[in-house]
């Protein structure tokens, strides 16, 4: 009876703590990272709104996750939003269309973040939206978040 008690347990927090590979952003301007899952751990920064996040995994109320650069700390759940953007990681070309051939809209620099509308669109290609509304196709090797 113990054994199975435990075993139901486990697999309770293994469901509330596991988050593979999936991505978000940050909700809001100002939200705190930290270097551990308590608002009494030291604050390591202050993220901007829109930052994309790779979750790595939830502890009641805060979630561990990376950033592009590949550091690794914790936010408080309530300041991630499901909303999916990605981050340049070299200068980008955003594109009319999903292929080398299309019409350039505009050049986003490193670490210029988009809101992510369409992940494959095409092979290779990520269909975006600049914070400015224009809306085009980037390769997704020159991309983070996804």
């Amino acid at each position: 009876m113990i054994r199975h008690s435990v075993v139901a347990a486990l697999l309770a927090i293994a469901a509330n703590t596991a988050v593979a590979a999936e991505f978000a952003s940050v909700a809001k301007a100002g939200a705190v990272l930290f270097d551990g899952p308590s608002p009494n751990a030291s604050r390591l920064f202050v993220a901007p709104q829109g930052m994309p996040l790779e979750l790595l995994s939830v502890i009641r109320l805060w979630v561990k996750a990376r950033d592009a650069s590949g550091d690794v700390f914790w936010i408080e759940k309530s300041d991630i939003s499901p909303v999916r953007t990605v981050v340049a990681t070299d200068l980008s070309v955003v594109r009319a269309f999903a292929n080398d051939a299309g019409e350039v809209l505009f050049e986003v620099e490193q670490g210029v973040v988009l809101e992510l509308l369409e992940s494959d669109p095409a092979p290779g290609w990520a269909r975006v939206r600049h914070r400015d509304g224009t809306t085009g196709f980037v390769r997704v090797d020159t991309l983070w978040g996804l």
